[in-house]
């Protein structure tokens, strides 16, 4: 039976929980523990114990800002102060790129971004005896209602007391369901997933309820479906600009999660640009609704693909009149060929949570002279990393970029370039 010692914690590992070292070199992760604070723990197996005593507090320890910290599945290390999570963050990236094979200094920017600025949310909800509660899963758990919340934009979070009684006398809700919500520069945009089916009376409660709270559109899809959502409400147009340029997002569309934060990856994929003129189309890949691909146009004229169909219609309809050329490509089943990547200026790519897949084999292919990759998953990132550096690829420029606060989650900007081949004589 395992028994109750006193540990040192040394480092943060990659859930942001403390690491010690015990007498024989093991690895011990302790969650809540932070570098440089001793404690005592309680072994609980599989190189991991629970923290029952903080005998020596870090100076970066700091109270949790939120009362339901704990308790909802959210926020994971709001105990640690937003510097160190920032520093942590940095070192993580820094080590999945060594990882790779990148140990050279190179230059690094770290941007952190401010509380109550988050304009995205997935919640979920549930009927309960005391009436309806949204918010986040506890752990394997029910849901928290969310009463308070340090990151969200304010007027997203002032919409949740408005919601629950609407949500409420929905006959569409049985038991729960799903809600994400985008605040749009129309307003904000709700798209509803339910347990149960749409009715008549469903319908006028939405209208209602969008008429009077001035939503511009609320969609709905059966819980755990994938299909494309219909509109269940509408009272104006629903539009968002992207680098000036106006589009019309589908219902569920993928933002960033701050504005701040979408600036910040913006500004740091056009400083990763070459300041020389591009001797080529800049080749945009995974490029969504238009995030980035105006702000590029900018810079040059952009082949912009994207193989969500929603999306792309998005992107499409909102090209006109710009540098921006539209594709519809699946780029896991059908990537953008080595032989076009080869002639690109540059190529950007901002690929899902699980990296750049089959795309990135014809990108090392092709070894375009740029490589601007935006990550979103360091283990993800060190994979696709050392594929480049074995193509040839250096490493020179790295921006780290944290808008998830109190959380593991952390996103970066890499430039990877290749050195031209000499001129024929």
């Amino acid at each position: 039976m395992s028994e109750i010692m006193q540990v040192h914690i040394d480092a943060l590992g990659a859930e942001g929980h403390g690491l010690a070292r015990l007498p024989d070199g093991a690895a011990l992760f302790v969650a809540g523990a932070l570098p440089g604070e001793e404690v005592t723990v309680l072994p609980t197996g599989d190189g991991r114990a629970r923290l029952e005593k903080i005998l020596h507090p870090s100076a970066d320890r700091v109270d949790p800002p939120c009362d339901l910290f704990g308790r909802c599945g959210g926020c994971s290390v709001q105990y640690m102060s937003l510097p160190l999570s920032l520093r942590w963050k940095t070192d993580t990236v820094l080590r999945a790129l060594h990882g790779a094979g990148y140990t050279d200094p190179i230059p690094v920017t770290s941007w952190q971004g401010a509380p109550l600025t988050r304009r995205r949310v997935d919640l979920a909800f549930a009927r309960t005896e005391q009436g309806m509660v949204i918010g986040l899963h506890r752990k394997r758990g029910e849901v928290v209602d969310m009463t308070q919340c340090h990151v969200l934009e304010p007027a997203l979070f002032a919409l949740l007391p408005l919601l629950r009684p609407m949500l409420h006398s929905l006959p569409a809700i049985r038991r729960g369901g799903d809600l994400q919500i985008n605040m749009l520069d129309s307003g904000p945009d709700l798209l509803l997933a339910t347990d149960g089916p749409l009715g008549p009376d469903d319908r006028r409660i939405l209208a209602q309820f969008a008429a009077s709270q001035r939503i511009p559109r609320i969609s709905w899809r059966p819980q755990g479906s994938h299909d494309i959502p219909e509109t269940a409400a509408q009272t104006g147009g629903v539009w968002h600009e992207f680098s000036g340029v106006r589009t019309a997002p589908p219902p569920g569309a993928f933002l960033q999660p701050s504005r701040a934060g979408e600036d910040a990856i913006r500004c740091a994929i056009l400083e990763a640009l070459p300041t020389k003129r591009l001797k080529g189309d800049i080749i945009e890949l995974y490029a969504g609704c238009g995030t980035l691909s105006f702000a590029l146009a900018e810079r040059g004229r952009v082949m912009a693909h994207e193989g969500d169909a929603a999306a792309f219609a998005c992107l499409k309809q909102a090209c006109g009149g710009t540098r921006v050329q539209p594709f519809h490509r699946d780029l896991n089943r059908q990537p953008v060929m080595g032989a076009v990547l080869a002639k690109a200026g540059a190529v950007v790519l901002d690929p899902p949570h699980a990296g750049a897949g089959a795309q990135l084999h014809q990108i090392t292919d092709g070894k375009p002279l740029n490589v601007i990759y935006v990550s979103c998953n360091p283990t993800a990132l060190r994979r696709d990393a050392t594929a480049l550096r074995q193509a040839g690829y250096r490493l020179d420029r790295l921006t780290v970029i944290d808008q998830f606060l109190w959380s593991t989650e952390v996103e970066s900007v890499c430039l990877f370039t290749r050195p031209a081949p000499p001129r024929r004589r």
